[in-house]
């Protein structure tokens, strides 16, 4: 295998893009591509007629998943429409008492605040902790106590980039009776992942960052001991043990995470996606997370005396993924990434300054050229 080849091969964008924007929405691949472009082609001129060979794509989908997290089984994995959905899964399933905490960063995006602020209606108090520190993980430790039902993290942070660990908040959760709950968007497919290794209850990501899917489809991981403790709120011929009798009158919760999807499966972004995987598990995980680290330190480095620049994300390994964002004293942020967008520097304005996120296909020359874009404008 040669990943320049296939670098060269899958990632067709402009010349005159440079993407750094892959914690927002990633361009997909050409083997993604043309998956969309034949399921459609298909679908126009024969309908579902080929329905059980979709099938099979959604099992092999569930056992790419079950591999880039190391899950027990594809039993554990139910395919939702985003992060969000499958985290209201949780926050609305669960039974809660007034009293109840749950425990979370101030860091975190709207998708992983909402669900819990909701769960006042119940009494349950959603504390948000401040972890701009050199230990985030004991700070979110320290702010449990004997009340917390649910600790809620993302791996890595949206906005700073800051990476967490996530096997020490597992064991302390896993010590004390504490569910953990981890939005894994900003590393599944960047980074090597292991729910077991973590002790997760629920993990939860979208396709279309790292994982260079479509949008829309979702993987949502629910161990097997807590899946009964989730009380179902959505219904559908779907999420039911004998899925095809479509005359039964009545009906019993599938065993599997499957109880978790109600209705028709999104079989064009299950078609995409897995054809993303592909290309994933061609290249091996770690050679994309040594990648992404490498051109994130690479711009950090590079970066780092430019006159009045603070970093606002953590720029020492292991704390920092796929991400690096960063000020520029006296600067007016947006109107800087509004210009790097007009000139063709794909990145994003987040958490109070520009947040660049290269994947690995990224070549050092299309980073060179954003960095003197960027000196050209400051």
């Amino acid at each position: 295998m040669n990943i320049d080849e296939i670098i060269s091969r899958e990632f067709t964008l402009d010349d005159e893009i440079i993407y750094l924007n892959h914690a927002a929405v990633s361009p997909w691949p050409l083997r993604t591509s043309n998956a969309v472009i034949a399921f459609a082609k298909e679908n126009s001129r024969f309908g579902a007629e080929n329905y059980l060979t979709w099938l099979e794509t959604e099992k092999t989908l569930r056992g790419q998943l079950q591999r880039l997290i190391n899950a027990p089984s594809t039993d554990d994995i139910a395919l939702l429409k985003n992060t969000s959905e499958a985290l209201s899964v949780v926050a609305e399933g669960l039974n809660w008492e007034s009293g109840d905490n749950i425990v979370s960063s101030n860091e975190e995006f709207p998708s992983n605040r909402f669900p819990w602020l909701a769960q006042a209606k119940h009494g349950v108090e959603f504390r948000e902790v401040d972890i701009a520190n050199d230990s985030p993980e004991q700070s979110l430790i320290t702010a449990c106590d004997n009340k917390t039902r649910l600790l809620t993290i993302s791996s890595v942070e949206y906005g700073s980039g800051r990476r967490i660990n996530l096997e020490k908040i597992g064991q302390f959760c896993s010590a004390n009776n504490i569910l953990f709950c981890v939005d894994a968007i900003q590393s599944l497919g960047a980074l090597p992942f292991d729910v077991q290794a973590i002790n997760a209850d629920f993990v939860m990501a979208d396709a279309h960052k790292w994982m260079l899917g479509p949008e829309g489809i979702a993987i949502f991981y629910c161990k097997k001991s807590v899946r009964d403790s989730l009380e179902l709120h959505q219904f559908g011929w779907h999420m039911v043990k004998d899925v095809g009798n479509y005359a039964a009158k009545d009906w019993q919760a599938a065993d599997s995470a499957q109880r978790f999807e109600c209705g028709s499966p999104n079989m064009l972004g299950i078609h995409a996606l897995s054809a993303s995987l592909s290309l994933i598990e061609e290249v091996g995980i770690e050679n994309i997370s040594d990648n992404i680290i490498n051109n994130v330190f690479y711009i950090i480095d590079n970066i780092k005396n430019i006159h009045g620049l603070s970093f606002i994300s953590p720029v020492e390994k292991p704390h920092y993924a796929g991400i690096v964002t960063f000020k520029i004293e006296n600067q007016d942020m947006s109107e800087i990434y509004t210009k790097l967008m007009n000139n063709k520097v794909i990145c994003a304005n987040r958490a109070g300054g520009l947040r660049f996120s290269p994947h690995f296909y990224t070549s050092l020359e299309k980073i060179d050229k954003s960095l003197e874009v960027l000196l050209s404008i400051i």
